[in-house]
């Protein structure tokens, strides 16, 4: 393998985000999905306590990266709050999807 190829190469063998809890410790009513800077931002109210790091459960698993809430940066959501979520990876959310929360 080249040096170029090293750095250059496709990332066939990508790795899927997995669930290991099996409870979910949450839910998210998605309001509205969004592409901010190719990730995946989906705004919503949450149902129990969100964290980042958590994975959230739709068609696919993505991880939480982000939670803005009035467009700021939070360490976490509690019941009833309104928030953006931003993603890694996609879960192909529309609006009025109720989707899982699991703890990593």
């Amino acid at each position: 393998m080249s040096f170029l190829r090293k750095f250059f190469r496709r990332r066939e063998n990508a790795e899927e985000i997995k669930i290991v809890s099996r409870n979910p410790v949450g839910k998210f009513r998605v309001e509205q999905s969004l592409n901010v800077l190719g990730k995946e931002t989906l705004i919503g109210e949450v149902e129990g306590i969100i964290y980042p790091g958590y994975k959230v459960k739709g068609e696919s698993v993505a991880l939480i990266r982000e939670i803005q809430k009035d467009r700021r940066k939070v360490d976490f959501a509690v019941d009833g709050d309104r928030v953006a979520l931003v993603l890694e990876g996609k879960t192909n959310a529309k609006k009025g999807d109720v989707l899982e929360v699991y703890q990593s």
